[in-house]
């Protein structure tokens, strides 16, 4: 993605808003092809690049604006790059943003197909909201990921009158104070969206094998749900988020007599066969910034968003190259799982 300045035609690789010469607002220059005009191979380790050998392209698009990129795949130059989109609902994409995590949200959406959504579209986002900390510490969603969430929904049609944003608290922190502190609340009062208090909604009895689950109602009088984590290495996020749409009181209870890795399962399991269409329920993950199991945050760069949950984590955890996976995780083959976008070698790092 390019910046384009109306009047004096400045390009940037970087969003700034506005022109530093003109003070006008930018105009967003979208790539759809590159082409290759030059090519390195690499065959030496590093920290950031742990396989070899990858190949470092330098790329122009139509308008001749020029970039370099890392590849997995041999490119000769004249080659043109372009991404295909899948079909496939396991499928995860992959995609690395430098600055404009919108421009990544609208990549990973196409490379799965596309959302269809209508000014009547009701959507329910369900964002990371977990513990009562500052957007730097990466523990929840982070605020400019739901706000460029929202502008996307609203760019391609939907309404905030429609859209919700819920989530729920486990323990004894009220939900209002991490949305707070979080800055979560911040984002849904500049659109004017009202938050939602999952807790104080109605539940529905699902049940599948020996599982009893109380699911909020809201899901399903949605007809997109985005679920919205924050992934944190060694740790399954994104399967794991989803859990907050079940009664605080249920899940409590289903925690004595069942592992998460179970509940998680049979949840989702409940979810696709009581939600109208599997293209309804969508995971986009936030790894711009991620956790590392030290606690401490890293730059990332990364967007991923599947239908599949567990194979979007499953995927995370091969490219942050973790000795252990989660239990949950060991029965989802990494080879099995379809990519569309980036590759996983391309943006593998080793932080153990």
């Amino acid at each position: 993605m390019f910046y384009q300045c109306p009047k004096c035609k400045k390009i940037w690789q970087y969003s700034i808003k506005n022109c530093p010469d003109c003070f006008l607002e930018l105009k967003r220059i979208n790539t759809q092809k590159a082409k290759v005009i030059g090519v390195s191979k690499v065959n030496i380790p590093s920290f950031l690049h742990p396989k070899v050998p990858y190949f470092t392209l330098v790329l122009e698009d139509e308008k001749g604006n020029k970039w370099v990129q890392k590849s997995s795949k041999e490119y000769k130059i004249g080659d043109v790059v372009e991404y295909e989109s899948s079909q496939d609902k396991n499928t995860v994409a992959i995609w690395r943003i430098k600055y404009d995590i919108l421009e990544g949200i609208e990549r990973v959406i196409e490379l799965l197909g596309g959302l269809k959504i209508e000014p009547e579209t009701k959507i329910l986002i369900l964002p990371a909201l977990t513990f009562s900390k500052h957007p730097y510490f990466a523990e929840n969603t982070t605020p400019q990921f739901l706000e460029n969430l929202i502008r996307y929904l609203l760019q391609s049609g939907g309404k905030t009158e429609n859209v919700k944003v819920a989530g729920q608290s486990f323990d004894e922190i009220p939900i209002e104070a991490i949305a707070q502190k979080s800055q979560l609340l911040r984002v849904c009062q500049n659109f004017k969206i009202l938050p939602l208090d999952l807790a104080k909604s109605n539940f529905v009895k699902k049940s599948i094998n020996n599982f009893n689950f109380e699911v909020s109602e809201e899901l399903f009088n949605s007809d997109l749900i985005i679920n919205l984590p924050i992934l944190k290495m060694g740790k399954e996020e994104a399967s794991e988020n989803i859990l907050k749409v079940l009664k605080k009181e249920n899940y409590l209870g289903l925690k004595y007599l069942f592992s998460k890795e179970e509940i998680k399962e049979n949840l989702n399991k409940v979810l696709r066969s009581n939600l109208n269409t599997l293209s309804n329920y969508l995971t986009i993950a936030d790894a711009e910034v991620v956790q590392k199991p030290d606690k401490f945050t890293t730059f990332l760069g990364l967007i991923l968003a599947s239908f599949n949950s567990f194979n979007l984590d499953r995927v995370f955890a091969e490219i942050s190259m973790i000795k252990d996976l989660p239990e949950c995780l060991k029965n989802v083959k990494i080879k099995d799982i379809p990519i569309a976008g980036r590759q996983i070698e391309e943006v593998q790092l080793t932080f153990y």
